[in-house]
Parts: C-alpha cells; structure tokens; sequence
C-alpha cells in the first residue's frame, strides 16, 4: 500500500509541476494569446500562485510564460495584431480619406519601405521641399 501511496504522490507531483511550468494560461486560455494588456484573470493568477506554494520557480516561470503569452490578461485587452498592408487596402484607405485612387503602376509613384511613421512624415517632408511631392 505504500508503494501505491507513493506513486500516486509521485504522479500528482509530475502532473502540477508540469502544469505549473506550462503556465495556466497557456493552458486553460490559449485563444488569448497575443494580448499586450488588460486586466489580470484572477482565476490564472491564482492558478499560478498554487504553483508558488509548491516551488518558487514553477510559479515564477508560470507567471512569467502567461504575461510573456498575454493569456494571464482577460478577453478584451489590446492585442498586438498587425495588420498586413497590401496596395489595396492601402489604396481604399487613401481613397476614403481624401476622395483620390492612386494608379501603382505610374512613374510617379514612389514605392519606399519605412520602418516608422516619423521616417514617413520625414520622407514627405523633404519631397515637399524639394517640389517633388505637393500636398492638396
């Protein structure tokens, strides 16, 4: 009987550990995924405190995976979702904010990857000095 005893323990143990170092969260709430942030679940935060009364390093590593995942946050948060721009989406934004379609295959289309919106408002600003761009 103790043999039994001690490998149910032993089974118990493996089962929260493993829990704990996969992190709630993740587990119970893989959809929220992406979150940034929000309000804290208390039912994950809990979970994962269980895991601080066992072992200090698989509650930390569990809190750590759910705000690193963003599934420690409840549904509603920000999201970091990026969304793709394609000429066409870019070109219906344009068209719905001044009323203008821009044909991409004209010369004087300037097609140019940028890494921030203040690179674009720098690169706007020099065509427009140098009289290459004219805003309406």
């Amino acid at each position: 009987m103790t043999g039994l005893k001690q490998k149910s323990l032993a089974l118990a143990l493996a089962g929260v550990l493993t829990t704990q170092l996969a992190a709630c969260g993740t587990i119970f709430y893989p959809e929220r995924k992406g979150q940034i942030s929000g309000r804290i679940d208390p039912v994950v935060a809990i979970a994962n405190g269980i895991g601080l009364l066992f072992f200090i390093v698989p509650g930390v590593v569990a809190f750590a995976v759910d705000f690193s995942n963003g599934t420690i946050y409840l549904p509603g948060g920000k999201a970091e979702r990026q969304q793709q721009i394609t000429p066409d989406s870019l070109n219906e934004q344009l068209y719905a904010a001044t009323g203008t379609r821009i044909d991409w295959q004209q010369d004087e289309v300037l097609v140019e990857p940028l890494d921030s919106v203040s690179e674009a408002q720098l690169l706007v600003a020099s065509l427009s000095r140098s009289g290459t761009y004219a805003a309406h």
